[in-house]
């Protein structure tokens, strides 16, 4: 149900398979990421006491990204800082992924609805790289 995608000992990414229902609170993340991923399961009549995010100065170097999808099939093409593409895999309704480091590209096989959440503000193109890819086998995973 969760996948963590690693390249050489490096997390580039985390996939939350829309099964997953576990009851409590649970952070896929470590608390050293700028994103923080987490599900939450509370039965009816729970009380989550009020409060206020403070205002807390951090630094983020490199844009990560959660996606959501809500309706269709994507797949996920991963790619090392070298920009080598090492594998893939297949998003479906109600899947959700966090993009941490390295490159990504995606192909939608199905009509496709998402939602993505992501740091800003957006610096335009000096927000990301692009690149051209030649895939010609596709290492696709679970």
């Amino acid at each position: 149900m969760i996948f963590q995608i690693k390249r050489n000992d490096e997390l580039y990414a985390i996939i939350v398979r829309a099964g997953f229902s576990e009851p409590g609170i649970h952070f896929f993340t470590e608390n050293d990421l700028s994103q923080q991923l987490a599900f939450m399961k509370h039965p009816a009549g729970k009380k989550i006491q009020p409060h206020i995010h403070n205002s807390v100065a951090r630094e983020v170097y490199y844009t990560q990204e959660v996606l959501l999808i809500r309706s269709g099939k994507l797949r996920v093409d991963f790619f090392d800082e070298d920009q080598i593409y090492f594998e893939s895999y297949l998003l479906g309704a109600n899947d959700v992924i966090l993009l941490i480091k390295g490159g990504h590209g995606f192909e939608v096989l199905e009509e496709l609805e998402m939602f993505e959440v992501k740091q800003g503000p957006y610096a335009g193109d000096q927000d990301k790289t692009r690149f051209s890819s030649d895939i010609r086998t596709i290492n696709m995973k679970a």
